[in-house]
């Protein structure tokens, strides 16, 4: 089994089509299709069923292409990683929620890029519990998320502690001198479907059972454009919502008859790159 065949079948699996297949990948219907047998024949399962039109995953491709797709993913960041060693003295790869990079992790890493340019920082952006699956299969050094991790291979601390807040657009006056639960409960709420766990279950505690809200969405960051102009409400981590604060783009609606839990963002990272992220990020 080589890259060469999980790159087809991963690629075969998008197109489900052996022409536009070949048309990606520069080679020969006949390359593909060869390759797709051999892989199946080593495997000795089918992964495709197959009409005159286009094929489809079996229920064991599917399951083949989330490995696949690992490994492919594993391989080209260790081959980055491998390619680089002559250039940059430290190698970080580093997972992060958009809202807590945005809020707190972005202006530390321009600085560090500006003080260490030997250093090599790669950067990506995901959910929660994507990030703490893909740290434990190598895909990276160290995580920021809003969810904790207790194993002993890696070290999981406190990064930030943020309150949360309820916002609106900035001409919204309505409830400027505060607002109630059960007045926030009539409003148009913008449901921003983050992992926060005990401030998550608060959020959705506030609202009916089966409460529809007329958006959801997983990443804090994102909802602020449907503020903008609207009379909507959201709770926000203040340090998210400072910047539109200070802009004068949003607005603080202070809450008069409930109070909100603290949000607690970790770094969880292996223990063999514990000291170089606490230098870094702490």
């Amino acid at each position: 089994m080589d890259i060469e065949a999980l790159n087809t079948f991963l690629t075969l699996a998008n197109t489900k089509n052996y022409t536009r297949t070949a048309a990606q990948l520069f080679v020969a219907q006949s390359t593909v299709t060869n390759r797709i047998h051999e892989l199946e024949k080593e495997l000795n399962i089918a992964l495709f069923t197959r009409n005159n039109r286009s094929v489809e995953l079996t229920v064991e491709g599917e399951q083949f292409k989330d490995y696949a797709e690992k490994v492919i993913t594993l391989t080209n960041a260790s081959l980055s990683e491998i390619s680089s060693l002559h250039k940059y003295e430290n190698h970080l790869r580093i997972g992060c929620s958009d809202s807590i990079y945005e809020g707190h992790l972005a202006p530390i890493i321009l600085e560090h890029q500006r003080q260490f340019p030997n250093d090599a920082l790669k950067i990506t952006i995901g959910l929660s519990n994507l990030l703490m699956e893909q740290l434990q299969n190598d895909i990276f050094d160290v995580i920021f998320t809003y969810l904790p991790m207790k194993k002993s291979s890696y070290h999981c601390e406190v990064y930030k502690q943020d309150k949360m807040i309820l916002v609106t657009d900035y001409y919204n006056t309505m409830y400027a001198r505060g607002i109630t639960k059960q007045a926030l409960i009539a409003e148009n709420y913008l449901m921003c479907n983050f992992a926060l766990q005990d401030v998550g279950q608060f959020i959705r505690n506030l609202f009916p059972r089966y409460h529809q809200f007329s958006l959801e969405i997983d990443d804090c960051s994102k909802i602020i454009p449907f503020l903008l102009g609207s009379e909507s409400y959201t709770f926000l981590p203040a340090d998210t919502a400072r910047p539109f604060l200070e802009a004068g783009k949003l607005r603080v609606i202070p809450l008069l008859d409930l109070e909100t839990p603290v949000i607690n963002s970790y770094m969880i990272c292996k223990n063999s790159k514990r000291e170089l992220c606490q230098s870094i990020f702490m």
